[in-house]
């Protein structure tokens, strides 16, 4: 069985599912204070904006098309717009808290093309956009520029949006500065569906985390219905009859390690509850993962998929 799946998905599309009003959410640069309940959260997002998150406090872990990122405190993280998967891991004690920014593509490029005698100053060579995802340290600069937001968020009237430009370009600037390579890297547009080699670096990127079938098929941007097609032609299995072989065969591994725990490996290997996981497990090699490690003495090949 494959591990806990949800049968339907909900799907959230930023800046439009966040509440705000009507003036704070009008215009191509949007500015929000966001803070999430204290608890743990799941949900699939369609970005239609290019985002920043200024983490304030808690964590998350956000799934891209090809990419795994764990989001702290202590860096800030430019989102290009597009699908991603979103866990956040929260505690009675510190809630998720950040400022996020969001501006559209023509915004971007207005930016480069105001400041594009800055940018031909600055770049070190040819750069080609293809980088959905940036993340950096929190220095003194971007420590200041989040207190002067939340004074700006402290007052009585919203922010004109010339007030948003004028703090969009200065972080813009700053990191165009400081950063110049990995700033006109960052790719702000997304292919309305992923051709085979895509959909397969997608596919076993993620083979090791608690992403299901339907969730792999929006990280891809098609149906269901087309990733299951597209995936049997490609691997010539079913996506779900595919994935257990392959986390039980990664399981099977790391459980030769003494130090691994079954306890453990469940996650790691995609697996929401060690239940579903043993289950799996039993039902793919005939014993439990506990009779597993005590027969470790056994040659490897002796339990295969």
């Amino acid at each position: 069985m494959e591990s806990s799946l949800k049968t339907a998905m909900t799907i959230f599309k930023l800046p439009e599912d966040i509440p705000m009003d009507d003036e704070k959410q009008a215009g191509a640069v949007i500015f929000y204070d966001y803070s999430a309940p204290v608890l743990s959260v799941n949900a699939n997002c369609v970005l239609s904006m290019n985002a920043i998150s200024l983490v304030l406090s808690g964590e998350k872990t956000m799934h891209f098309a090809e990419k795994r990122v764990d989001i702290k405190a202590d860096k800030f993280h430019f989102l290009s717009s597009g699908n991603c998967l979103v866990s956040m891991k929260l505690n009675n004690t510190v809630a998720f808290k950040s400022i996020l920014l969001f501006f559209d593509n023509a915004v971007l490029t207005n930016f480069y093309l105001k400041y594009h005698r800055t940018i031909e100053a600055l770049k070190t060579g040819p750069v080609t956009p293809n980088e959905p995802y940036l993340a950096f340290k929190k220095d003194a600069f971007i420590v200041n520029y989040i207190a002067s937001l939340q004074l700006m968020f402290q007052s009585n009237r919203p922010p004109s949006m010339e007030m948003k430009w004028l703090k969009f370009e200065e972080l813009m600037l700053y990191l165009l500065e400081t950063y110049p390579d990995q700033i006109l890297a960052f790719q702000s547009t997304k292919t309305n569906e992923f051709d085979d080699f895509q959909l397969k670096k997608v596919v076993e990127t993620n083979v090791g985390n608690p992403i299901s079938v339907d969730e792999l098929a929006f990280l891809c941007n098609v149906s269901a219905s087309t990733f299951k097609r597209r995936f049997s032609r490609i691997y010539g299995s079913t996506p779900s009859r595919w994935l257990v072989q392959q986390r039980m065969n990664m399981a099977r591994d790391l459980l030769h390690q003494p130090s691994e725990k079954p306890s453990d490996v469940f996650y790691k290997v995609g697996y929401e509850n060690h239940s579903s996981f043993t289950q799996a497990f039993k039902q793919t090699f005939g014993i439990t993962p506990k009779e597993f490690q005590q027969r470790q003495n056994r040659p490897v090949n002796s339990l295969t998929v």
